[in-house]
């Protein structure tokens, strides 16, 4: 495992990536009340959050951001997995700093997460959605850095800033949507189900089924939620998977091919190096 913490003004920065080869818990608690944003590379690690009597179990994590407030008594546990890597961003900052903020950042959080500004809980869940095309390359990025020590660090400062700007864009064109809550929750359950069954996915028509949404209401808001169509999300989901399975699972490249659903091997490699920069073959192990 290997952990980073960057302080950027009144902000604290985690980012955090483990594989095994064997079931694994890692466990994080905060020092002081906090709000935060955790983004979710690949990998789809499990989370489970703790706090008094309760708890609550999030399955489907790979490209989702959640943003949340938690006290010292709010335990976050990820269970780590051979085919379930942790690839997680946090960027936090203390209750306390709001004031304090450069730029009236502390306003923009009262008028967008106003619930974490003045909770009632030990922890308290705020709005949650899945990364847009841009905030997914950020994180890709920052997961698959080449650089070390100084260089490093630096290019983290300026990506966590960019990522933070596109998740307040991105939550307030939500804000100005007119996509009914209920319609959200059924699309959610679309890109779960295609997440499930990257090898076999099933067709726009049976997807539509399955969910009870129309197939045109399905690509319309789909893409207005996501950011992507929905066989674009399909296809972005196969190779991250794909490049798990050779990175972490030393899973050669024709299997890992076919295992998320590519019969042409020279298809995936043209699509591998459209998306990442560089061929399945070129990845460090």
């Amino acid at each position: 495992m290997t952990r980073d913490i960057i302080d950027i003004n009144d902000f604290t920065i985690l980012v955090e990536e483990a594989s095994t080869d064997c079931p694994t818990v890692d466990t994080c608690i905060f020092d002081e009340p906090v709000i935060a944003v955790a983004f979710y590379g690949s990998g789809n690690v499990e989370l489970t959050v703790r706090y008094a009597e309760a708890h609550k179990i999030f399955q489907h994590t790979n490209g989702l951001a959640l943003s949340f407030y938690a006290d010292q008594a709010v335990e976050f546990v990820h269970h780590v997995f051979a085919d379930r890597p942790l690839q997680c961003i946090v960027i936090a900052t203390a209750t306390r700093n709001l004031q304090k903020l450069p730029n009236h950042e502390g306003e923009l959080f009262d008028e967008l997460l106003h619930q974490l500004v003045y909770p009632r809980d030990h922890y308290v869940e705020g709005p949650g959605f899945f990364m847009t095309p841009e905030m997914q390359a950020i994180v890709d990025q920052v997961f698959r850095v080449q650089y070390s020590g100084k260089a490093k660090m630096m290019f983290f400062r300026s990506q966590m800033t960019s990522l933070l700007a596109h998740f307040f864009g991105q939550l307030s064109m939500m804000s100005e949507s007119s996509i009914p809550v209920a319609e959200r929750n059924k699309l959610q359950m679309a890109r779960e189900i295609l997440a499930d069954n990257l090898e076999t996915p099933p067709s726009l028509a049976e997807l539509s089924r399955q969910i009870g949404l129309n197939t045109f209401k399905l690509k319309k808001n789909f893409k207005a939620v996501f950011g992507v169509p929905v066989f674009k999300y399909l296809q972005q989901e196969r190779l991250d998977k794909a490049y798990e399975l050779i990175r972490n699972q030393n899973m050669g490249i024709q299997e890992a091919a076919w295992q998320v659903g590519y019969d042409s091997l020279s298809s995936f490699s043209n699509a591998f190096a459209k998306k990442f920069g560089f061929r399945p073959s070129q990845i460090k192990r």
